[in-house]
Formats: C-alpha cells, structure tokens, sequence
C-alpha cells in the first residue's frame, strides 16, 4: 500500500515561473539567425547547465568570453541580466502553493538553478517564503535527474521521499525521482496539477 503524501515539492522554473532564455537578446540582436547561432553555440543550454551543476558565472563567462571574444557583452548579459529571462510567473501556479500553504501542506522545492542567479531571483519572488526548504542545484553542486539530488533533499526535508509528491516541467527529472521512491507529476500546465492534486485529495 502506498503512502499518503504528506509533503508537495516542487520544481521552479516553467513550473512556477516562466523561463525563456532567450528574452535578454530579442531586442539586441537585428539577425533573427544571428540570435539563433548565438544561444545554441555561444550560450548553450549545455553551458547553462554547468552554472546549474555548480561552476560560477565569473567563471564561466571569461572561459567563452575568449573562446568568442565578439560576443564577450553578450555573454556578461547572460548572467547580469538573468532576471530578464523570467518574465513572471506560470498562470495558476501561484495560486496552487498558496491553496496547499493554506490547507497546511508542507511545501518544499528542488530547482535546478545556478548560484549566482539564485542570488538575484529569489529575493524578486516572494511566494518563495511559502516554502520550507528549497534545495538549489548550483549551491549543493548536483542538479537533477542525478538522484543524489532527491536523497539530498529528503534528507533535508526529513521525510520520507514516498510521503512526497515531486512536480516538475521535465520528465527525465519525474522519472529519476519516481526511480528514488517519490511520487511524481510531470508539469504540463496549472490545470492537468489542479486536477492530480485534487485527485489525489490534497486541495
């Protein structure tokens, strides 16, 4: 018999708030394809994902800085105006965690996000506050799908991972915490969640 869930965790980004990666450059690029050679080679997501796993955007961003020295303001903009690439949140989705916040749902979050960035979000966003613990990739230096991340936050969150329920945009990451024990909805919308949550009797 399953266990009940007695804790909803979350994902953040295109789950909780909207992220396009893009937007820092639409208005700085005149070449539509110019833009698009420069996020999939200059600023790859696999890039991105090194500052998600842990290095820090100094780093980072003098390491391609001289490997394309042309786009070296680009690629500063990256990480000083990250902000700009979240342009609010995901319709529904606020109004979800303050519905479990209000039921008395313990809430936490699992969020692939770099250090630096995390320092300059966080603060923006104050439904943050609803929230127990928040594991941050880029401060603990794992990201997921590893599910080193899931027993670290279960062990952060002292519970156990088949007592939670895991929502996240990317189901490689669903997959790897249901593998970890936890349950899991893969995020495609506020309403397909609204509908699971009540489902499963937690609003």
């Amino acid at each position: 018999m399953r266990q009940r869930i007695e804790a909803v965790v979350f994902d953040i980004g295109n789950v909780l708030v909207r992220w396009d990666r893009r937007l820092p450059y639409v208005n700085h690029f005149d070449d539509p394809a110019e833009l698009d050679w420069f996020m999939d080679e200059v600023i790859p997501l696999s890039w991105h994902a090194e500052h998600d796993a842990g290095r820090s955007a100094a780093e980072l961003v003098a390491e391609r800085s001289a490997l394309f020295p042309a786009y070296a303001q680009h690629i500063h903009d990256w990480f000083a105006r990250f902000n700009e690439s979240i342009p609010g949140p995901v319709p529904g989705s606020p109004e979800l965690v303050e519905r479990l916040d209000a039921a008395g749902m313990p809430l936490y979050a699992i969020t692939n996000f770099g250090a630096d960035t995390w320092a300059g979000f966080h603060p923006t966003f104050p439904l943050l506050k609803r929230f127990g613990d928040i594991v941050v990739s880029g401060v603990e230096k794992l990201a997921k799908p590893d599910p080193a991340i899931y027993a670290l936050a279960a062990q952060r969150f002292g519970r156990d991972p088949g007592t939670m329920l895991f929502i996240d945009d990317s189901l490689p990451n669903v997959e790897s915490a249901r593998n970890c024990g936890w349950h899991a909805h893969h995020f495609t919308s506020a309403e397909l969640l609204a509908d699971d949550l009540h489902t499963r009797g937690l609003i």
